[in-house]
């Protein structure tokens, strides 16, 4: 029986380690894996790639798969008339991105997952979608009245469906190497700053209408602009957005973390899925307010979220997975939803009460989803403050905490015995980066070190792993490290290193930073324009080479290179490193005038970049306490053009100049605060060093 005919109980996906192509590797569908079989085959049989793109945790995914991957007679259709492409968009983002480019600016096509995309064999595009029902419905095609007609056309005019593609491909060429020259001027960050006014919600929080995503890189963005003009506004929105999500049902009051997004603009019904890359950059994002604001309830959010990450999301080799599902048992949220009567059940009538009142949980349930009966399931959240729930209920404010944080811990302990939603355990480099960072500010914005020691294994497990004669991999999962790192893996892992230099002054940190950043520049940097490109030069299965400076769910990869070159430059006094920075940004000025809400991150750069930056040098012995609270005053502080560096036996004078001939004055600990190439006077007490570090 040929393959066509028959139902395979195995494809070739089978022998891949990505969740999400295991989850695929027993569909009747003959998928293979991206990379050169599966092109030879199509080109020795002159058939179309569909390729489809998506990730594990993805809802819709699941669904298209149910409804058409699993079915014996879409199969049939696809194996005889295709050649079927599955693509972890996690594990292989390059490729994610090209076609979500083509998709969505080539073909004027909605973007989302899973990707459905039609390709020649020699990879070009030349149709596209998303989610495709089975049958025809809601107006839209199905995926199999569209698999029949691709196929009659590519039969009848594959001449056509070629020059069709080739017109597509040349459109790719065009808009892969943005080019928007311009000043990078410091009136460009006033105007930047204020232009996301317009875009604000003041009701609900957060930016722009429903579907609502936290978009952390503007919040990072206007606590800099808030420092460099005093804007009252710009902090306001940061702190409205991050006190709306903390109450929101996006937030997990149970058991700490953010889902993906809020559904609707009020932040109450996410998509349940956690994202690592969220809550790495939410850790740090609420760090940093709480750096400006001393806020408690930032605290808070950062304790449990940081818990969260500590619990559930860390590998026993010190490596941070990548996402838990949105589904459990098949529908979405069913982990994270109560009703009323369970709530009772657990803590009494008492008790749930006033757990109930606080976290809006009633009989009729709190909101509706329009592919599942939700009647009498409740999102939790926060409908009352603490401080209105105890005046409500006539009792002491620590009466209510204490009560609603023994509700939290019973819910939370009987949650934990439902069917939990799948773990996507692979170890991503560039999202572990991301998550370095994270925890060392927030550790050192609320002094916890088991958060920075946590990012410290971390560290050393991408050093051990993930890294092989100086290359960076992207993807590590039971025991194997694949798939050569993307300008994204580098620049968040140096990131990552570089605030983890300045959480423990480990000097080992900051040469690997160093020495990860010239592989990164090396393979990546645009000499000519200036820039980074997303992949390296000479990739075969990619049709163009793309640079990308917008920010997705993740800050753009050229922006967090950008500022690595910016923070190191500082560091090392490296005029090249500078000159490359800002060639990168005034390549992009215009685009940062003309579209600041799309690449805040690289606004968070070019801030950097004009300064005015500062380094601190401490010289003192690590341990002593004179030292100690002269670190802990700058880690505590919101400082995000500074650098800290201490002097050590180990930091060469030659790779860190601002260090040379700075020496612990009469044997105390002395810090020096430096500024364009001159020190003020040496300070010894940390009450000094922060008058130093507050003047003007």
């Amino acid at each position: 029986m040929s393959l066509s005919s028959r139902q395979i109980s195995e494809n070739h996906l089978a022998g891949e380690k990505s969740p999400y192509l295991l989850q695929h590797a027993h569909n009747p569908v003959d998928w293979y894996p991206w990379g050169e079989e599966a092109f030879q085959k199509a080109r020795d049989e002159h058939k179309p790639i569909f390729l489809s793109i998506g990730y594990s945790t993805c809802h819709w995914c699941h669904v298209m798969e149910r409804e058409s991957f699993e079915d014996p007679n879409v199969a049939r259709v696809l194996n005889a008339h295709f050649v079927a492409i599955k693509v972890d968009r996690e594990e292989r983002p390059e490729v994610d991105d090209l076609y979500m480019t083509a998709l969505t600016q080539a073909l004027q096509q909605p973007g989302g997952w899973p990707m459905s995309m039609w390709l020649t064999p020699e990879l070009r595009p030349f149709y596209g979608g998303t989610y495709f029902p089975p049958e025809d419905r809601w107006g839209r095609p199905g995926f199999k009245t569209i698999l029949e007609h691709v196929s009659r056309l590519w039969t009848e005019k594959d001449q056509q469906i070629a020059g069709d593609a080739a017109e597509i491909t040349a459109v790719l060429e065009q808009i892969s190497v943005p080019s928007g020259r311009g000043e990078l001027t410091p009136m460009l960050l006033d105007d930047a700053g204020a232009s996301f006014d317009r875009f604000f919600d003041n009701r609900h929080g957060g930016f722009g209408n429903a579907p609502k995503f936290p978009q952390p890189s503007i919040g990072l963005f206007l606590l800099r602009h808030h420092l460099r003009t005093g804007s009252k506004r710009s902090l306001e929105m940061v702190v409205g957005q991050l006190e709306s999500m903390a109450r929101g049902g996006i937030y997990d009051h149970l058991g700490g973390g953010f889902a993906r997004y809020s559904t609707d603009e009020r932040w109450l019904v996410p998509h349940f899925e956690k994202m690592l890359y969220d809550n790495a950059q939410l850790l740090r994002l609420y760090a940093e307010a709480y750096q400006v604001t001393r806020d408690d309830r930032f605290a808070k959010v950062i304790r449990d979220c940081a818990g969260y990450v500590l619990r559930e999301m860390t590998d026993p080799g010190g490596g941070f997975y990548s996402a838990e599902d949105a589904d459990s048992e098949g529908v979405e949220g069913k982990f994270y939803v109560w009703r009323k009567s369970e709530v009772v059940k657990i803590l009494g009538e008492e008790e749930a009460g006033l757990f109930c009142a606080a976290y809006d949980v009633d009989d009729a349930g709190n909101w509706q989803d329009p592919h599942h009966d939700t009647v009498g399931l409740n999102i939790l959240n926060e409908r009352l403050s603490r401080e209105q729930l105890a005046k409500m209920e006539k009792l002491p404010l620590e009466e209510v905490e204490r009560s609603l944080e023994s509700s939290r811990l019973k819910l939370l302990g009987a949650r934990q015995k439902r069917v939990r939603p799948l773990r996507d355990d692979k170890i991503l480099s560039a999202w572990n980066g991301l998550m370095i960072s994270g925890l060392t500010i927030a550790g050192g914005a609320i002094q916890e070190r088991a958060y920075i020691d946590a990012a410290e294994r971390a560290a050393s497990f991408l050093r051990s792993c993930l890294i092989r004669d100086g290359r960076l991999l992207a993807r590590y999962r039971q025991g194997e490290a694949r798939f050569d790192g993307t300008l994204g893996d580098y620049a968040c892992v140096v990131q990552g290193l570089l605030d983890l230099y300045a959480a423990t002054l480990e000097w080992s940190w900051l040469t690997l930073a160093n020495d990860l950043n010239e592989q990164c520049v090396a393979r990546f940097f645009d000499d000519k324009e200036g820039g980074f490109y997303f992949t390296e030069e000479g990739r075969s299965d990619l049709l163009v080479r793309r640079k990308e400076i917008i920010d997705g769910a993740l800050p753009s990869g050229n922006s967090v290179a950008v500022l690595n070159l910016v923070r190191l430059a500082e560091i090392r006094s490296d005029d090249s490193l500078r000159e490359k920075a800002m060639r990168s940004l005034e390549s992009s000025a215009r685009f940062l005038q003309e579209y600041p809400q799309e690449m805040a991150y690289l606004l968070t750069a070019a801030d950097y970049a004009l300064g005015p930056s500062r380094e601190v040098v401490i010289a003192g012995n690590r341990s002593s306490p004179v030292t100690v609270e002269m670190i802990r005053a700058v880690q505590t502080r919101f400082l995000p053009r500074t650098v800290l560096l201490l002097v050590s036996p180990d930091l060469d004078p030659a790779f860190a100049p601002v260090v040379k001939d700075k020496v612990a004055l009469e044997g105390r600990p002395t810090a020096y605060v430096c500024e364009n190439y001159t020190c003020r006077t040496p300070v010894r007490t940390a009450p000094d060093l922060v008058a130093a570090l507050d003047r003007p």
